[in-house]
This record gives structure tokens, C-alpha cells and sequence, in this order.
């Protein structure tokens, strides 16, 4: 049995949603992100979050993330 990318309906839908999307002033990207279920991601990030509270900069990171974050609905 074929894969989905030998299915010529998937291949001529995806070539049409691509199209309609560029017409909108869209493109595609991609990105690499981490693996948060990676071994070690969780005290990795931690490690980070404590070094960060511990940095004389901390009340301005804080206020920056608050300043951003707001709801604006």
C-alpha cells in the first residue's frame, strides 16, 4: 500500500492549498523547535527559569513578559 505522498488527490490538494494560501500574502516557513519531551528538557528549561530570577535584570524581564502578555481583547 502507497504512503499519502503517492496519493495524487493529497499531492493536488496540498499543491492548491499552498496556492491559495500565497494569494493571501502567505508563505510557508519551517521551524525547528525543542523536543519538550526530550530527556533533560524539563531541567534544562528549568535551569534557565532559575538563572534568569537570579539575574539582577529579573524585575525588567518580568515587567517586559508582563508588558507583552497582557490580554488585549
Amino acid at each position: 500500500m502507497g504512503t499519502p505522498h503517492d496519493d495524487p488527490s493529497v499531492s493536488r490538494r496540498v499543491r492548491s492549498y499552498r496556492q491559495r494560501m500565497r494569494a493571501r500574502g502567505m508563505r510557508p516557513i519551517q521551524m525547528w523547535v525543542a523536543d519538550v519531551r526530550a530527556p533533560g528538557f524539563a531541567a534544562e528549561a528549568h535551569r534557565q527559569a532559575v538563572a534568569i530570577a537570579a539575574s539582577d535584570q529579573a524585575a525588567d524581564d518580568q515587567a517586559f513578559i508582563d508588558a507583552i502578555s497582557l490580554d488585549q481583547t
